[in-house]
């Protein structure tokens, strides 16, 4: 895989972030990537038929993987999907300079989420890891959630077709419905700018089934309930404002019930989030045209999602290809890209700490 193609940032109109800022120039940077880099124990031909078959082979994914986790040269980066960690993925990013934490998906899942960061440039102070089985344990009968919802979500070409959605019990008991085996990674950092400011960072994959939308809309309010607590306790332990970046693969399309309540502080409505969150892309330019790329489905489903009124502007984008670019044509994985998903990401910039 000789042929990956090279992440480019696109730096953002220097009016536009001169507007959001009052010190530019003062300020410090970091980079933070988000990505689904595909889990190999997911990887299999009958769901990648388009794929060419070299590209599927863990050895030269791992490769590609690995090199471009490496050409990012991210301070922080959010993996989901992230299997062979302590075999593989652990020690290959030490050996880049790169700490890391991870929670593996609950019950036989393999995969889980990760975060890879630069000691020199973040120092981790606390982590937390979530469970979204726990919403089980916290179900009452008036949440609601059972498979009668009105499906308004599109997904991926279901690359995880497992039986998990009959072979748990009935369906339509809610508390079968929220095993889902899906996990969070919450961390908080001080980064090594003069101000030693605090960012916490949410690391998280959404459940999959679009026709399950009550389930991820359960998982999405769980997930803004537990980092507004974990904000507050950061806020208390450290005597400080954190800024906050979401990051992950929500497997929701903009404009769905998902995506609309966790951007639910931009809009008109009676569901408000505990935390206000806008999301960066949207904010700036608009959400790209897809990150995930099969011929069964292609949109976009990942996100970073960034605390209202925090001390980090964002000065460049990640750019991703647009229309049916040479790259991505015929589907993804390939020789250009390792994974289904594409990666996503910024610079930015701490002001005001």
């Amino acid at each position: 895989m000789s042929t990956l193609a090279q992440p480019r940032f696109a730096p953002l109109p220097t009016e536009q972030i001169e507007s959001q800022t009052d010190a530019v120039a003062a300020g410090y940077q970091f980079r933070l990537v988000s990505y689904n880099i595909l889990a190999q124990v997911y990887v299999k031909s009958t769901f990648f038929l388009h794929t060419p078959s070299a590209c599927l082979k863990w050895k030269s994914r791992s490769k590609a993987i690995l090199t471009e986790l490496k050409s990012f040269d991210a301070d922080l980066m959010c993996i989901q999907e992230l299997d062979e960690y302590d075999t593989f993925y652990k020690k290959n990013m030490e050996n880049s300079g790169y700490s890391s934490i991870y929670i593996q998906r609950s019950g036989d899942k393999r995969d889980g989420c990760g975060i890879f960061y630069k000691p020199k440039s973040a120092e981790l102070v606390q982590k937390e890891g979530i469970h979204y089985n726990d919403l089980v344990e916290k179900y009452v009968p008036s949440d609601h959630v059972n498979s009668a919802l009105e499906n308004n979500s599109s997904t991926e070409e279901d690359k995880n077709a497992k039986p998990d959605n009959s072979k748990r019990g009935d369906p339509n008991d809610p508390r079968v419905r929220l095993k889902r085996d899906c996990v969070v990674l919450l961390a908080a950092f001080k980064l090594s700018d003069p101000c030693d400011h605090i960012l916490i960072v949410a690391n998280t994959h959404i459940y999959w089934d679009p026709e399950w939308i009550d389930v991820k809309l359960a998982q999405a309010k769980y997930l803004l309930s537990r980092v507004s607590q974990f904000e507050q306790l950061i806020s208390n332990k450290y005597d400080c404002k954190p800024s906050v970046i979401i990051a992950g693969d929500f497997n929701s399309t903009p404009g769905d019930k998902v995506y609309n309540y966790l951007v639910s502080a931009n809009l008109e409505s009676t569901d408000e989030a505990p935390i206000k969150l806008r999301s960066l892309y949207a904010e700036n330019g608009g959400e790209p045209e897809y990150t995930n790329y099969t011929p069964g489905f292609t949109g976009t489903l990942d996100y970073i999602f960034l605390s209202d009124g925090s001390s980090i502007k964002p000065t460049s984008l990640l750019c991703l290809p647009r229309g049916d670019s040479d790259d991505v044509k015929g589907g993804l994985p390939n020789f250009q890209h390792p994974s289904d998903h594409l990666p996503i990401g910024a610079d930015f910039l701490v002001v005001n700490s």
